[in-house]
Formats: structure tokens, C-alpha cells, sequence
């Protein structure tokens, strides 16, 4: 019985009716072929049983699983080698990215198909299951869309964190919209304008100058002041790039930056390195395979620098204020960062010396811009003018 109890029910059922078959041709006078019938069976599979029987005994009435002597699309061990070794080398890709890259550095071998390096990588321990989550579903993006490179770059801090040395690390990044094109990942000491602003200065000598600057509402890059300005925001204008903000709170309209910044956390600061040197080492290792080997798959698994080439737009020589129709009124910001319209109105001192532009939208109702940037709206009452912030 404990043996039977390994068996499944069927098979049990179907010894037990081969050995009855079995028995009756031993003992039964009737003829083999009559024997046969009786079981539904044709002579050639009842000569098969018997024989079986008389070479292992019971054991040959089990059913047997047909087995190749080889398989013509067997991968060689040689090629799982390989396949082994660029998961080691890219722990974090899958397997569509690595059977990407592989064709791309070996375009001479063939390779399998992305399930089955998948699965030959689960054989060898080296995939884990992915943790089910509940996600929420993804709102539509309310900023508008690019269709080239350089029309909008994106930029924020990865969240900083300690360096063996104690020294505090906040990686500033930089990626273009469009090809995904990792621009800067560099590590700052502080998130400050200076450092920030040198870090895009070199940016645009090497890149050129994007339309559109893309980043969320934290410092240096937005501010409290009138229109969210900031020191680099106002810079960003007077080079002719509009600064664009995502909503307070809605990371997924930065969706493709902050995808890069989870590769980046897992690939360069797991664990974090001693120094800011030797860290700086592995983000520029990092940004050079980002965009020069790893595969992406909205890119049709080619790499960024595939779609990416640098802004016709150069970095000037010299800043520009910016210039207003002739619809507009022109006031220019005195040095404390005062308006002048309709009374005295503090906006800020960041704004010191820089025409603004005000837009009559009826006979008591300005808007008020600097650039492109629409800052507040002028309420015009009893010749006294009252400033209501937007956004």
C-alpha cells in the first residue's frame, strides 16, 4: 500500500489490469490473440507487456516517459556560459535586455530566445520572483509630449545619501526627454545654484541648449517667489529655455526620469562608495553604458545614444533679457526685486534689473510675465494695483 501510495490512481488502475492480462496468459487455455481482444489491446502491445514483465517484473507495468537520446535545439553549455556571465557583469537587466546586448557585441552567434535565456538564468539561481504589487493606475500626463531630441530635457536630484567618508552625496541628473540620453550624473556636496549652474554650464557647451527644462518644484530649481522663480530658472530664460514644472506630488510626469533613477540607485550606490571620487568613478561607468551599451526596451532595444545627437542651439556669450510684443507693457524691476505699477509690489530680488512684460486682459486686469512665464495677475482698482499669484 505505501508503494501504491506514490503512484497516481489511474496508473494503478492500469497495472492492475495489465496484470490481470498478464495472469490469464499464463493460466487461461484461450488463445493469445482471444486474450488480447478481451483487453482491447492489439497483439504487439500484449507480446510488448510480456516481455517487459519477464526482464524487470512489476516494475514494467508503470507507464514510461518517452525520453529523446538528444534534442536538435539543446543550447551548448558554452553559450549558458556566456549568458551567465553578462547577467554577472549586468546583474539588474533582464533577460530581453540582455539577449539585446548580446546581439549587439556578438552578432555572430544564435542566440535563444529572451523566455529561454530567462529560464536558463532561473536553472542557475541567478532570477528571482517578482514581488506582486497593487499599483495604482497611471494618471495622463498633463505635459506635452516630444517627438525630438533636445526638445525637453529633464532634471532633478536622486536622493542623496552617505558616502563611506561620511560625506554627503546628491546626485544631480540629467537626461534628455525624447532619447532617454543620460546628459550629466554627477555628484554634488550640496544642492546649491553655483554648483548646480556649473554643472549645465558645461552641459550646454557640450550638448548645446535644449527648448524646455523640465523638473519638479524643489530648490534650486523652482522657489516660493511670484511664478515659482528661482536664480536658475531666471538664468534658464534669459538663455532661452522655458522652465516646465511638473505638478507638486506627481513624480509619473517625470515617469522616464525617475525609471532611470531606480536603475541608477541599484547600479551605483549599492552599498555607496568610500569616497566622492571613487563614487564619481562609478556614475561615469555607469552613464557610459546607460547610454552606449544597455539596451532599451521603448527604444526597440538600442541604446539611448541611438536616438540622441547634440542641440543646434550653442550657449551663448552673452545672456538675453528677454524681449515682449508690442501689445505688452514693459516696467523693469528695480534692485530691491520692486515692481512699479500701480503702486510698489515686492516680488523678488532675484528678479533685480529685469524687464517684465503685463498683458491688459481688460480695463482692470493685467498679466503679469517675465518671459514666457506667466507670474500673477494685476487687479486694478481706484488706480491701486492688487497682485494675485497663479499656480
Amino acid at each position: 500500500m505505501a508503494a501504491e501510495a506514490r503512484v497516481p490512481w489511474k496508473e494503478i488502475c492500469l497495472v492492475k489490469e495489465r496484470m490481470s492480462f498478464l495472469t490469464q496468459v499464463n493460466e487461461s487455455d484461450e488463445s493469445f490473440a482471444a486474450l488480447c481482444r478481451q483487453h482491447g489491446i492489439s497483439r504487439k502491445t500484449g507480446y510488448k507487456w510480456v516481455a517487459r514483465f519477464e526482464q524487470e517484473q512489476d516494475k514494467s507495468l508503470l507507464n514510461r516517459q518517452p525520453l529523446a537520446a538528444s534534442h536538435p535545439d539543446r543550447i551548448p553549455e558554452t553559450l549558458v556560459d556566456i549568458i551567465v556571465a553578462a547577467r554577472k557583469e549586468h546583474p539588474y537587466w533582464g533577460p530581453k535586455k540582455l539577449k539585446a546586448w548580446l546581439e549587439q557585441t556578438q552578432p555572430n552567434r544564435a542566440w535563444p530566445a529572451a523566455s529561454t535565456i530567462g529560464d536558463k538564468l532561473s536553472d542557475r539561481g541567478l532570477i528571482r520572483p517578482r514581488r506582486r504589487r497593487i499599483r495604482v493606475p497611471m494618471s495622463v500626463d498633463p505635459l506635452g509630449p516630444v517627438s525630438h531630441a533636445n526638445e525637453t530635457w529633464c532634471v532633478d536630484f536622486k536622493g542623496h545619501f552617505e558616502l563611506g567618508d561620511k560625506t554627503r552625496c546628491y546626485p544631480l541628473t540629467v537626461t534628455d526627454q525624447h532619447s532617454r540620453y543620460l546628459l550629466k550624473c554627477e555628484g554634488l556636496v550640496e544642492p546649491k545654484f553655483e554648483p548646480v549652474k556649473a554643472q549645465f554650464e558645461r552641459a550646454f557647451a557640450e550638448f548645446g541648449l535644449p527648448l524646455r527644462m523640465r523638473s519638479d518644484n524643489g530648490p534650486p530649481f523652482a522657489s516660493v517667489a511670484v511664478g515659482g522663480l528661482s536664480r536658475l530658472s531666471i538664468w534658464w530664460i534669459q538663455l532661452g529655455i522655458v522652465p516646465e514644472r511638473i505638478e507638486p506630488g506627481q513624480p509619473q510626469q517625470n515617469g522616464r526620469h525617475e525609471r532611470m533613477h531606480k536603475t541608477l540607485k541599484q547600479e551605483t550606490a549599492n552599498p555607496p562608495s568610500p569616497s566622492m571620487v571613487e563614487q564619481q568613478r562609478i556614475f561615469d561607468r555607469f552613464r557610459a553604458v546607460f547610454n552606449d551599451e544597455r539596451p532599451h526596451e521603448a527604444l526597440g532595444q538600442r541604446p539611448p545614444s541611438s536616438r540622441y545627437c547634440t542641440s543646434a542651439r550653442s550657449l551663448p556669450h552673452k545672456l538675453q533679457a528677454p524681449v515682449y510684443p508690442s501689445s505688452m507693457t514693459v516696467r523693469r524691476i528695480d534692485g530691491s526685486g520692486r515692481l512699479t505699477f500701480f503702486g510698489t509690489h515686492k516680488l523678488t530680488q532675484a528678479l533685480a534689473g529685469q524687464p517684465v512684460g503685463l498683458e491688459p486682459i481688460d480695463d482692470d486686469t493685467w498679466e503679469l510675465y517675465y518671459g514666457p512665464m506667466l507670474l500673477a495677475e494685476m487687479h486694478v482698482r481706484d488706480k491701486r494695483a492688487r497682485l494675485q499669484r497663479v499656480g
